[in-house]
């Protein structure tokens, strides 16, 4: 079962990226270049992280883990999804989705911006 610190480690080794805690000394965030694109935060008894989603996988994705893919809590519901981290979502799967958030996340930032970032 994947957790925070797997998280942020496989988020911190992708380009641009850098941890910060925005919001909260308890609530680390990664982001590329200026932009976030993983919260990592708790969910009832479980840590769980929000990710940017394609709206039209979201609803499917929630459909699949109904109990762990929730809409993004305090996010764009269309656009971000909270997964609990409880080992119903596989890590791979989890995986998947930290890497589609960075790419959907990386794509919005300005030319320049993802090109300081190479």
């Amino acid at each position: 079962m994947i957790n925070h610190e797997q998280l942020i480690a496989i988020g911190l080794g992708k380009a641009g990226a850098s941890l910060q805690y925005p919001f909260d000394p308890n609530l680390p965030v990664l982001f590329v270049g200026s932009k976030m694109f993983a919260l990592l935060g708790r969910t009832g008894t479980h840590e769980s992280v929000n990710l940017k989603v394609v709206p039209e996988e979201a609803w499917l994705t929630r459909q699949q883990y109904p109990d762990a893919v929730l809409p993004g809590y305090h996010m764009n519901k269309k656009h971000w999804n909270t997964v609990v981290l409880n080992g119903t979502v596989p890590s791979d799967e989890v995986l998947d989705m930290l890497e589609q958030s960075y790419r959907l996340v990386r794509n919005k930032l300005t030319r320049s911006e993802r090109d300081s970032l190479e």
